[in-house]
């Protein structure tokens, strides 16, 4: 069992930063892979950034690539969402989710254990 934490959501301008944190509650988190997924309101949840359990292997969605970057520090058992160049269409919540020795999947049912979210809101 692993609970995940989000934080470092917030209001941010247009072109603006943010950096988002999941942290784990597991000592083998070391052995996850996680992916962050966005649902903003009335649109289906989507796929951002999937990390595999030692880094090795990074995936993104197109919308994001080139602008976030997913990292993790498993030595502080928390994966990190870099987000720049923030536009507002990048408005929504923000959640992390995890599965032991997962692929580091787009597909969501792919992961077992989810956070509640971090709420994301990019002014014009």
């Amino acid at each position: 069992q692993v609970q995940l934490v989000e934080s470092g959501g917030g209001l941010v301008q247009a072109g603006g930063s943010l950096r988002l944190s999941c942290a784990a509650s597991s000592r083998t988190f070391s052995s996850y892979a996680v992916g962050w997924f966005r649902q903003a309101p009335g649109k289906e949840r989507e796929f951002v950034a999937a990390i595999r359990w030692n880094g090795g292997y990074t995936t993104y969605a197109g919308s994001v690539k080139g602008r976030f970057t997913i990292s993790r520090d498993n030595a502080q058992n928390t994966v990190y969402l870099q987000m720049n160049s923030l536009k507002p269409e990048d408005t929504a919540v923000y959640s992390c989710a995890a599965e032991d020795h997962g692929p580091g999947s787009s597909n969501p049912w792919q992961y077992g254990y989810w956070g509640q979210g971090t709420q994301v809101t990019v002014s014009s």
